[in-house]
């Protein structure tokens, strides 16, 4: 099939452009030099970068810079893309400038080429559509942008999802007791309550960490333009600019106190990012642990049973996997990566610039998008329904030899010592070799040992 082509120029000439795209002239000369990959800026980057042009053309409106037309025309088309799921129009690769000027003037040509097609007023992509704006600006808005609103719409519901599953989970477990375990060797009893809790509060911390940064985040440089200085920019324009977008979008955002650094500098990205790592590390912790306590079903712990998902093997018949704790734990190994990748580009802010924009955008978005859909399946397909295994919990806990623990404060650690030692090698309970070997009754070691009682913590056999 051939593909018929229109002419366009730019300030280097004229360049054939596919006759049916709505690009023109510098984003078909980005098309041609930056093909490094099949990466491309995702549709929620996309989208906000078209609210960005919507909320600039009103701004622009209110300070006279744009007539009625032009703003209503601008708008219309930044709609029209924001109301659109393909991303066909944007075909330029993440490796491209590193300011991300060529996505930006993607953005400026697809609106000014949709008026004039449907006979609106006369729009220049860099007069009137970039108007008050530079790419060094728009770019880094974006990225902030576009992570606010990727955090509060699909992160932060995931978060609270996962937390609210943990804990009714654990309220289902409030009496389990079960061997706890320090160096992945059996220690003092919890209960699978506490465990869980522990889960969800380190959860909480995440999510604490990211409200922090969202908050730093809606401080955006819009109105900085090339260095920061706001040349070509009225003065007002960051605050309506903030204002409208505020509006279109349903969150408060402000100008930045400094443009300058919100230009040159990804600080914020890069706390983001370490953010979304802390939280990958958390699903990486939940996950090994549902893998050991699903281990087995007979050699290993086997103290819970997740649910069956899919075979296992493709050669060795009824073996079941822990598949959705491995997925989640390789989605926490690829935010690593994707964490790395922004330390690196961070760094990248020479002078009053930073130059590796387009991949930082990247692997954010990636990461909120991946680390989301891996909490909520985490939820739903492993923790929300797995099934405790009670009679191996406690065949355990009976014959866990570390209980002597709670005999330090009566008889010392030594004797206790020799008893657990004596256990362990006869692989008898510790409750029948402490009765052989101290004086304490039976009923009074019952009342020490019991494990349930150990989960409270203080001094066994005292009012603490």
């Amino acid at each position: 099939m051939t593909t018929r082509f229109r002419t366009e120029k730019d300030s280097m000439g004229s360049i054939d452009v596919p006759e049916d795209a709505l690009w023109r002239a510098q984003t078909e000369r980005a098309r041609r030099n930056f093909s490094l990959s099949k990466l491309r800026f995702p549709t929620r980057f996309i989208h906000s970068l078209a609210q960005i042009k919507a909320a600039a053309a009103a701004a622009n409106g209110e300070l006279d810079l744009l007539n009625t037309e032009q703003v209503t025309a601008i708008r219309t088309a930044a709609d029209a893309i924001i109301a659109e799921s393909s991303t066909e129009q944007f075909p330029l690769d993440i490796f491209q400038t590193g300011s991300g000027t060529s996505t930006n003037m993607n953005m400026n040509e697809v609106i000014a080429e949709s008026i004039q097609r449907n006979n609106g007023p006369t729009v220049h992509p860099n007069d009137h559509v970039n108007c008050s704006q530079s790419s060094n600006d728009v770019i880094p808005t974006c990225i902030q942008v576009s992570c606010v609103l990727a955090l509060t719409e699909q992160w932060l519901p995931a978060i609270v999802h996962l937390q609210k599953t943990i804990e009714d989970k654990a309220r289902e477990l409030e009496n389990v007791v079960k061997t706890g375990r320090t160096h992945l060797m059996d220690a003092m009893p919890i209960t699978m309550a506490q465990e869980l809790r522990a889960w969800g509060t380190q959860l909480h911390h995440c999510q604490s960490n990211v409200n922090e940064v969202i908050e730093r985040l809606r401080a955006l440089p819009q109105g900085g333009t090339a260095v920061g200085s706001g040349i070509n920019a009225p003065a007002a324009f960051r605050s309506l600019f903030c204002q409208q977008l505020s509006a279109r979008v349903g969150q408060n955002f402000r100008p930045a106190e400094n443009a300058f650094a919100g230009i040159a500098g990804q600080e914020l990205s890069l706390q983001l990012a370490g953010a979304l790592n802390s939280c990958g590390a958390v699903l990486m912790k939940i996950s090994n642990d549902l893998r050991w306590m699903n281990s087995g079903p007979l050699a290993g712990l086997g103290e819970i049973e997740l649910r069956a998902l899919q075979p296992g093997s493709s050669i060795m018949p009824g073996k079941v996997n822990p598949v959705i704790p491995e997925a989640v734990a390789m989605v926490a190994a690829h935010i690593a990566g994707s964490y790395q990748t922004i330390a690196v580009a961070a760094q990248q802010g020479n002078f009053q610039l930073n130059v590796m924009l387009p991949v930082i955008a990247h692997h954010l978005l990636e990461s909120i998008e991946i680390s989301s859909e891996a909490m909520t399946s985490l939820a739903d397909q492993a923790i929300a329904d797995f099934q405790v295994k009670h009679q191996r919990l406690e065949h355990a806990l009976a014959r866990n030899p570390i209980l002597v623990t709670a005999l330090n404060s009566v008889i010392g650690y030594n004797q206790a010592a020799a008893i657990a030692k004596r256990a362990y090698q006869e692989q008898r309970p510790i409750i029948e070799v402490a009765d052989e070997m101290t004086e304490l009754s039976r009923s009074e070691l019952e009342q020490l040992l019991d494990p349930e009682q150990l989960t409270h913590g203080g001094i066994p056999g005292t009012a603490d």
